[in-house]
């Protein structure tokens, strides 16, 4: 267990999480169908599921990209998601992105745990500056940037395609050590 709060914790992605993290991914589809395609293209079924924690845990230990799930304390259902990816050893940076269930969104479980991930990422990887890319339609992730202390930089002219639609401006806020 990466940290604990009072009704749940953070967890680095695990192999016996493939099940649960299909069944996370199928009661959100419509919230991760927009920002999320690939994570949700790749956990359409606990088969698939199961080859993306593999993916995952691959990545993890080669230090390409970390997964972490947030999971509630008392059955260990996973309600949310932030990964710490696209990461330029080089530069020192990094960016987080993350999902929350929708039934426990507006509890600051994501802004709790993000800034716990963005302190691991500076200390722990040593990285310089973390980003979050976020539309700004999406209300709820542009708070939690800002309440997490992410300053927000500039438009990232079409920056992200979701499936079926036009390219869309995003913003980018960033945290440095």
């Amino acid at each position: 267990m990466f940290l604990e709060f009072d009704n749940y914790y953070i967890d680095p992605i695990q192999e016996k999480d493939a099940w649960r993290l299909c069944d996370f991914i199928i009661a959100n589809e419509d919230r991760l169908q927009r920002f999320f395609p690939g994570t949700l293209a790749q956990n359409l079924s606990p088969d698939l599921s199961n080859i993306f924690v593999k993916k995952k845990t691959a990545q993890w230990a080669a230090k390409e990209e970390f997964l972490y799930l947030l999971k509630e304390k008392e059955n260990h259902t996973i309600i949310g998601m932030v990964y710490v990816k696209e990461l330029d050893w080089d530069k020192k940076q990094g960016e987080l992105a993350y999902c929350m269930g929708y039934q426990y969104e507006g509890k600051g479980f994501t802004s709790q745990t993000v800034v716990a991930i963005s302190d691991w990422a500076l200390q722990e990887l040593q990285l310089n500056t973390l980003q979050i890319i976020a539309h700004k339609s999406n209300i709820g992730s542009v708070a939690v940037a800002k309440k997490s202390g992410y300053i927000w930089q500039k438009v990232l002219p079409n920056a992200h395609t979701p499936p079926g639609e036009n390219s869309l401006d995003m913003e980018l806020y960033e945290l440095k050590a």
